[in-house]
């Protein structure tokens, strides 16, 4: 049965010692879970900000087993939480690179769901450039997992710019979506995209983002937020590390659906 719950959203600034970043990210858990977060979200590359876009290759495990996802296990286990492990390089079929793969871990440690990163972020600016498909090998399976108190489907960071990925998933009750956006890119489209998932498909978004000067010279544009089925920003953090929560309420969800049932006027799909 559904059940209003809370969520959190973990901000980091996640730098090129991984022991480092597992280390804070545990301590943001276990945050987290004291003020009472049901479900946690971990933001994308939170194990690693590298000083090369390789670094994280050396560091891929295969799906299943690995120090990252054993860790990972133990937070959640330990806390009793439902964890989004934000992003965990995963050894792929294609040489010299990593899938870019969101694990869900539930309270008994076990790995619940899994969406391997579809869309792969291309940018050129005046002083910096990204191209994932370097070292990325995209997924191609849309994901949703239904936990009982409430269905989730799972998009990573230039997801977000593909609203067709979520329409395959629709309906479901709450968005995750971890990233680490530009701050070039972030200041000018991250909210007005975020707001608009969460509007056009009814559901709330809990976005987990990076947000700071990273010691790789990276800079991310931060801004995590949790979004309700009307567009509303619940929780924000803009920069630095941290947690938000905000409560993930089914009958606000059925209520927006009910008085504008735009899921079910939808004629093209």
């Amino acid at each position: 049965m559904k059940q209003t719950f809370l969520a959190a959203a973990v901000q980091m600034v996640s730098g090129v010692d991984v022991a480092a970043n597992l280390d804070r990210a545990a301590q943001h858990v276990a945050d987290a879970a004291a003020r009472g977060a049901k479900l946690v979200a971990l933001p994308e590359y939170f194990c690693l900000m590298g000083e090369r876009e390789t670094d994280k290759v050396a560091l891929a495990e295969p799906f299943g087993d690995g120090p990252l996802q054993r860790r990972l296990a133990d937070m959640a286990q330990e806390h009793g939480v439902w964890l989004l492990a934000g992003t965990v390089p995963l050894l792929s079929p294609e040489p010299g690179k990593v899938l870019n793969s969101s694990l869900l871990f539930g309270p008994d440690g076990q790995v619940a769901a899994r969406y391997d990163k579809i869309h792969l972020f291309g940018f050129s600016g005046e002083n910096e450039s990204y191209c994932e498909s370097n070292t990325i090998h995209p997924g191609a399976t849309p994901t949703k997992a239904d936990l009982g108190f409430s269905e989730l489907a799972f998009g990573i960071c230039y997801d977000l710019r593909f609203p067709e990925l979520f329409r395959q998933l629709s309906p479901f009750d709450l968005l995750i979506l971890p990233a680490a956006f530009t701050a070039t890119t972030g200041q000018a489209h991250w909210e007005p995209l975020l707001r608009a998932r969460a509007i056009e498909n009814q559901c709330y978004v809990l976005a987990a983002a990076q947000g700071g000067r990273h010691e790789n010279g990276r800079h991310t544009h931060g801004h995590s937020l949790i979004i309700d089925p009307w567009g509303r920003i619940l929780a924000e953090l803009d920069q630095g590390e941290g947690v938000i929560l905000a409560a993930i309420d089914p009958d606000l969800i059925q209520s927006v659906r009910s008085r504008l049932p735009a899921l079910a006027h939808r004629v093209l799909s």
